[in-house]
């Protein structure tokens, strides 16, 4: 490991101060520190951000949540008012990784959360992200993993984060802080697909520090769940998850959210399959449909081909199961009961 300078921030303005050049932010430390220890990163400077005031879960006016930077995984899933108004993001949470990892993980760190591309792993392989320039493994290589939608000919890879695919579908906001000032950036804004430049995960300006994130009122959310399908039953990213909400007037849809992860660079917001379900009604076939015509901008391989019909058949299911009334939420509201 490159040697590096190390300090430690007692406030947001310490931290944007120490910032330099070369430097990152270290808070829970559960990517960043991998990535030192495997060389696939290196840095100039750390800047210990752990002992900032940032670790609380505020209501907003009007029914929204403001979750500090610094905010624990586990310690968001199991606050009484996310679980309540927004289930799916609690279950995302409690998707991934495992129960140490959550206790350490921060909600700022879990967005900026990088690749776990075989070949952005391995120093020996090209890999664009990891080395701009030098070329895509992962394109004619092992492509198991490869996304379905928004790549380019740079990077086929996708975006690991379950907590970011629940934050897409409410429409989040990122909060950052620089020696500039403040901004408030929308969740569709904050991460990047790869284009030319796959080395840049988020639109993040150099210095700046996430210090919160806001969840809108989204009544809906209430009728949310998130689903993943992984290749072990802990600690596997996602090959595909779905995060939905559905609200339902008499047999038709009034409001669908749809977002999925494992299949781009970042979580993706399925636009089309909400706006072919919205006033459809709320039948196996037209939620087919709805992916389907998501699905017609998807391009796969021969090795990530099943991420197709896995996706179609998880949405489907999934939507079913909101109609119904078959939520993990409802289940646990109802003692157990199936």
């Amino acid at each position: 490991m490159k040697p590096f300078d190390f300090q430690r921030a007692g406030t947001v303005s310490d931290a944007l101060a120490q910032f330099a050049p070369g430097s990152a932010y270290l808070a829970g430390g559960t990517n960043l520190v991998d990535h030192l220890r495997a060389g696939i990163r290196e840095v100039d400077g750390l800047v210990d951000i752990s002992r900032l005031d940032l670790t609380e879960i505020a209501e907003l006016p009007g029914g929204g949540l403001r979750v500090g930077a610094l905010v624990k995984n586990s310690d968001m899933a199991a606050h009484p008012l996310l679980r309540e108004r927004y289930p799916a993001l609690a279950e995302a949470i409690l998707a991934g990784a495992s129960g140490q990892i959550r206790n350490m993980a921060t909600t700022g760190g879990n967005l900026l959360q990088r690749t776990r591309c075989v070949y952005f792993y391995d120093p020996a392989t090209p890999c664009n992200k990891r080395e701009p320039g030098s070329g895509c493994s992962a394109i004619g290589g092992f492509g198991k993993y490869n996304a379905l939608f928004g790549a380019s000919e740079h990077c086929v890879t996708v975006h690991p984060s379950d907590m970011c695919v629940a934050l897409a579908l409410l429409d989040a906001v990122v909060v950052a802080e620089s020696e500039a000032g403040g901004r408030r950036i929308p969740f569709a804004d904050f991460h990047r697909l790869p284009g030319d430049t796959p080395h840049l995960d988020t639109n993040l300006r150099p210095g700046e520090l996430i210090t919160a994130v806001e969840l809108p009122a989204v009544p809906v959310a209430a009728q949310s769940t998130y689903r993943k399908a992984r290749e072990r039953t802990s600690y596997a990213f996602a090959l595909v998850s779905v995060a939905a909400a559905l609200r339902t007037e008499g047999e038709n849809v009034a409001e669908v959210r749809l977002a999925c992860g494992g299949v781009a660079h970042r979580p993706w917001r399925a636009h089309r399959a909400e706006a072919y379900l919205t006033g459809k009604p709320a039948t196996a076939e037209h939620f087919r449909a709805a992916i389907e015509a998501e699905l017609e901008e998807a391009q796969s391989g021969t090795e990530n081909a099943f991420k197709v019909p896995l996706l179609r058949n998880m949405v489907v299911s999934v939507l079913e199961e909101l109609r119904d009334g078959r939520t993990p939420q409802r289940r646990a509201e109802q003692g157990g009961a199936a």
